[in-house]
């Protein structure tokens, strides 16, 4: 679902843009499921997709069905002189029942600073037949300071009950990208994105 999800939704983003389309209209136009409709709708409303944003700000929006479970992000980013600075991240997902809200948001908050530390810095060497990271230590994530404010909506307009521990993982790295192109005009189709960038 994640790598899928990457490419994906980055070529559904740069699709949009060659044909002069709103990144978020044009995925809604596509579809017809309407629990991932009112997602994407849930997310543009709290992100107030299309408002006017701060000079060198973008935003990036990604959609991955997982595990049966529709989510939305939407990601912004600063351009700074010393790199991008993750500002907001607004995600929307349907679980169809909510048994435990508190819980689904903390799943959802984790999945994102997860997906987002891969994004960033998740690569993997081999050195002489050996991976290289051995521990946290070698293997860097997402700095607290780093970490930007997530907003959460829980929706329940799915059929089942679904799971959530991984659903909100996927759409991180495209939304990502596709903030980082918003703001700098930048496409990155390689992981991780710091190989790239840098952020601050």
């Amino acid at each position: 679902a994640s790598q899928n999800g990457f490419f994906h939704e980055g070529v559904i983003d740069e699709l949009a843009i060659a044909a002069g389309a709103d990144p978020l209209e044009m995925r809604l136009s596509l579809m017809t499921h309407e629990p991932s409709r009112r997602v994407l709708q849930a997310v543009a409303e709290m992100s107030d997709w299309g408002g006017p944003l701060p000079a060198n700000h973008g935003k990036g929006v990604a959609f991955v069905y997982s595990f049966g479970v529709p989510v939305a992000q939407v990601i912004e980013v600063a351009n700074t002189s010393a790199g991008i600075r993750l500002i907001d991240v607004w995600v929307a997902a349907d679980v169809g029942i909510a048994l435990d809200p508190r819980n689904i948001e903390g799943q959802l908050q984790g999945g994102i600073i997860f997906g987002l530390t891969a994004a960033i810095k998740g690569e993997i060497t081999v050195a002489d037949g050996q991976v290289e990271q051995k521990n946290f230590n070698t293997y860097d994530g997402l700095r607290l300071r780093q970490v930007p404010d997530i907003s959460v909506n829980v929706l329940e307009n799915g059929s089942k009950i679904r799971g959530i521990g991984e659903p909100g993982l996927p759409p991180a790295a495209p939304a990502l990208a596709n903030a980082i192109y918003a703001a700098t005009g930048q496409r990155i189709r390689e992981l991780p994105l710091e190989k790239h960038i840098n952020f601050v």
